[in-house]
């Protein structure tokens, strides 16, 4: 236990000096687990580079780049604002009816995308400015932003089920579908906060312009390719007739198409395209080998049996374990960025919840939820630093000011899924159970 919590302490010097976190688990893995070994660090690097070239050459993984490639050229395909333009057409018109139509297409955007921070950034090009046009507090619409955003976290496919999927051997496929009626609650509730902002203070977000029938229609059209791109992939994931890899190839290639189609994809956009997603998809993959090595540490230092046998001894109940488990996460989302976050606790809480008998896949769905609240608090907040940094006119207090409705919106959401497995699970167990 003592060797365990001292490998967390040096690591997290390492971070808040700024050390890039893969590197820095890495580092605290192999020393730590030498360290175990009676500093034998052939050993140790032995271990480290079979973990590093299983997880380079493991198949499953090839559907993270591939996602990533699906939403860099819907991105590049003009599809954002297209959203935009379908949600407005149906709610535009309402009190606080342009947030949330950004709301809706974020949503949107996140499902394709699989990027929270890629959705804020796309969405406030698109969606601020009519925004602003109609008279829109600041704190309103960045804050729909902000909060929309961080729906990609969950929204399948979801780079963050996929990481835990990987981190816990289990299914991404039954992890995609638990993911689906949260994702969609997430956005009612932030709906719903938009209302209640807009029912404080009208003036808030005042109501834009009713589009005609024609003009509803051209933008209902505009949606229609990536849409039924969306049916296919996911709807193909969930009635089984092929699997997340062959999904996202699939999904990839139809990107491809709907983009060429479009026109918007030429060899320098093309390249730009592969490019970013392969730095992308490489970042990814070295704070999952980094995060792989330090759980080979803190196995075998033991922290998850020390902890089971803790636990054991209190004889507190599953739910209050669990509970204690998304406290933590609630802290730690006030000052780690929620990848790290998920890929430095989930192989020491992992083994927890599996020994107290709870469902894997809806603690993967907890997790998820509880690290994407992280997003949009203070200090650290990723989504609402995109926004400011994007809009320079302004602060990021402004933005942290405006979301709070809607992160007690994902609280309550949380409490929900805690109180109501079903909402995880249904789906799930309808299709495949």
């Amino acid at each position: 236990m003592m060797e365990s919590l001292l490998g967390f302490g040096v690591l997290l010097t390492l971070i808040f000096l700024r050390v890039p976190i893969a590197f820095a688990m890495a580092a605290v893995g192999v020393v730590g687990y030498a360290a175990l070994s009676d500093f034998n660090f052939t050993a140790a690097l032995s271990i480290s580079a079979r973990r590093l070239l299983d997880t380079a050459q493991d198949y499953g993984l090839s559907v993270i780049p591939l996602f990533i490639l699906m939403g860099n050229l819907v991105s590049r395909s003009g599809l954002s604002g297209e959203l935009f333009q379908a949600s407005h057409a149906l709610i535009g018109h309402r009190k606080g009816g342009m947030a949330m139509a950004a709301i809706t297409a974020c949503g949107g955007f996140s499902a394709i995308c699989g990027s929270s921070l890629a959705t804020a950034a796309t969405m406030s090009r698109v969606a601020i400015p009519p925004m602003r046009k109609y008279g829109y507090a600041d704190s309103l619409a960045t804050a729909a932003i902000a909060a929309g955003g961080t729906l990609g976290i969950l929204i399948p496919p979801s780079v963050a089920l996929i990481i835990y999927g990987v981190l816990t051997e289990q299914s991404i496929r039954d992890l995609f579908a638990a993911g689906f009626v949260p994702g969609l609650l997430g956005i009612l509730l932030y709906l719903g906060a938009v209302r209640y902002v807009v029912w404080r203070n009208p003036e808030a977000g005042p109501p834009g312009d009713a589009m005609s029938r024609a003009e509803k229609w051209r933008a209902f059209k505009g949606v229609g390719g990536i849409l039924g791109l969306f049916a296919l992939v996911m709807g193909g994931i969930y009635l089984g007739i092929f699997t997340p890899t062959e999904a996202a190839g699939i999904g990839a290639a139809g990107a491809l198409g709907i983009a060429l189609k479009r026109r918007s994809l030429g060899l320098a956009e093309l390249k730009e395209v592969l490019t970013e997603t392969a730095r992308t998809s490489a970042m990814l993959f070295f704070v999952v080998i980094g995060a792989l090595i330090f759980s080979n540490f803190v196995n075998r230092a033991g922290l998850p049996e020390h902890l089971v046998e803790l636990i054991t001894g209190f004889s507190v109940s599953p739910m209050t374990v669990l509970l204690m488990i998304i406290a933590i996460y609630l802290v730690l989302g006030a000052v780690f960025e929620s990848m790290s976050m998920m890929l430095l606790t989930v192989p020491v809480f992992f083994p927890v919840i599996h020994s107290l008998g709870l469902d894997p896949i809806w603690f993967g769905i907890i997790v998820v939820v509880a690290t994407e609240i992280s997003l949009i608090t203070p200090p650290v907040g990723m989504n609402v630093f995109v926004l400011s940094g994007m809009l320079k006119d302004v602060n990021s207090s402004t933005v942290f000011r405006g979301v709070t409705p809607f992160w007690c919106a994902d609280i309550l959401r949380l409490g929900l899924l805690i109180l109501l497995p079903a909402l995880t699970l249904w789906l799930p167990e309808l299709l495949y159970r």
